[in-house]
């Protein structure tokens, strides 16, 4: 099966339209505050409605409280609920759709990838101040050994390199700034080039 394509950080309905006319199988909703990718409750829920069940709606959470969580969950109808914290175990458990948990690789980790939790894992590239969105690309031998069925790969795709991801077999690639003409808003373009080249890698 050729990899699913996740883009990120969709800010507005004309951008999350353009993911799926393009092929996109998945869409991410930031509700971090502090990232210029946030949307609120509103918002999410436009982009919802207006997408309907043609794609997957990943909400993209970092620390958030449990209700916090549950409100959006609820108010958006989300499928999936993607962890980019810090959260511990209690925290990724109990809910009713699957979650995936990020995780940051430092270059010192080598091929010593541990085990994840969740039932996906996204693996992205560490940044000693941001939760993802850092555009930094992840070293690919570090993930050469791993088993990938269930993880998703980002860190600083574009339309040029997610090929080369792409041959590794992920479940999915994940892409947020590489497609975009500035913070947050999407150029639709390097939208239908990433999701061409992530899905004729095979």
């Amino acid at each position: 099966m050729t990899v699913r394509v996740k883009i990120c950080g969709i800010t507005i309905v004309e951008d999350a339209r353009a993911a799926i006319e393009a092929g996109a199988d998945m869409i991410g909703l930031n509700f971090y505050a502090k990232t210029p990718r946030f949307v609120d409750v509103d918002r999410a829920r436009e982009i919802r409605e207006a997408i309907g069940a043609r794609a997957v709606v990943v909400g993209v959470f970092v620390n958030a409280a449990r209700a916090y969580i549950d409100e959006r969950l609820r108010a958006v109808s989300l499928d999936m609920i993607q962890f980019s914290g810090d959260e511990d175990d209690a925290a990724l458990a109990g809910w009713p759709v699957p979650s995936i948990v990020a995780r940051r690789l430092k270059a010192v980790e080598g091929s010593g990838v541990r085990p994840h939790r969740g039932d996906y894992v996204l693996y992205d590239s560490f940044d000693a101040k941001l939760f993802g969105g850092t555009g930094n690309r992840i070293s690919l031998d570090q993930l050469r050994a791993v088993d990938l069925s269930r993880a998703f790969i980002a860190g600083g795709l574009n339309p040029d390199n997610v090929g080369e991801v792409a041959t590794l077999e992920p479940y999915a690639v994940d892409c947020a700034s590489g497609v975009e003409s500035s913070p947050g808003v999407k150029d639709h373009d390097k939208i239908r080039s990433f999701v061409n080249n992530a899905k004729r890698s095979r």
